[in-house]
């Protein structure tokens, strides 16, 4: 964790109150807040996913978040990305939602970023990150992401949701990665997102909820449940598996660490 000054670690007695209730948790306590807010969070994808999951990252107390996205609201998104509203049509995803999480937590730094993540600016926005948020649904981004992330060993939560269906995983580590579990050349198909397949208006937030929960643990209490797991959730049959998996030797990414 980046922590600059005593000052900085101190919470005021309004983030107390706006707390109070983690802080009352058992296993909970005000070292464990004073850990989120001196986090750095990056948000990639500002869409179903990383709309709600930046929204209880905020309201939790999460110091500083950086959110990046190239793409600006339409009217489909609505449907279930829950920051915006009609009045936001046609503005830029991550300034609109940058701007309702500083409305919620006035204590929080929010900074957004009206790009793709791409191999011009990964490195410089991954390194210093204490975790990253992969929400995206677009399969060369994520592969960038988790590289990226195990070059400079930044803990990757990476969720997914398509119809009725959502995966959450946890990189950090030597945990094996993103593309050990999903070889490159047997999932670049683009067609498998939620814009060209649908998804039910729940099944982001969903995942959203457990990405961010999972967040909030690692941030706050160093654990890590899922490292090196998959969550497989089920909006159908309302069942979650999670499964363990392991390092690929054919893995391009791992090899090279």
């Amino acid at each position: 964790m980046n922590q600059s000054s005593d000052l900085d670690l101190e919470l005021s007695e309004s983030e107390m109150h706006l707390y109070s209730r983690q802080i009352l948790l058992d296993g909970w306590d005000i070292e464990a807040q004073e850990k989120l807010k001196l986090s750095n969070v990056l948000i990639v994808g500002c869409g179903g996913i990383g709309c709600a999951s930046a929204e209880l990252l905020a309201r939790a107390g999460v110091g500083k978040m950086t959110l990046i996205d190239a793409d600006t609201i339409e009217i489909s998104n609505l449907q279930r990305q829950m920051a915006f509203t009609e009045m936001d049509l046609g503005f830029y995803k991550a300034e609109i939602l940058a701007k309702r999480l500083m409305s919620i937590n006035p204590h929080i730094q929010v900074n957004s970023i009206t790009a793709k993540l791409d191999a011009s600016n990964a490195e410089s926005l991954i390194a210093s990150q204490d975790v990253v948020l992969d929400g995206c649904d677009n399969f060369t981004t994520r592969y960038s992401v988790n590289a990226v992330c195990k070059q400079f060993n930044v803990p990757l939560i990476s969720a997914s949701a398509i119809g009725f269906q959502g995966q959450l995983f946890m990189v950090e580590g030597d945990s094996a990665c993103y593309e050990c579990l999903f070889p490159k050349e047997q999932h670049m198909n683009e067609s498998l997102r939620c814009a060209d397949s649908g998804v039910l208006a729940t099944t982001p937030n969903v995942m959203a909820s457990l990405q961010a929960h999972h967040a909030l643990l690692y941030l706050g209490l160093n654990l890590t449940p899922i490292k090196q797991k998959l969550l497989l959730w089920d909006g159908l049959s309302m069942k979650q598996r999670i499964l363990g998996f392991n390092f690929d030797e054919n893995c391009p990414i791992c090899q090279a660490r």
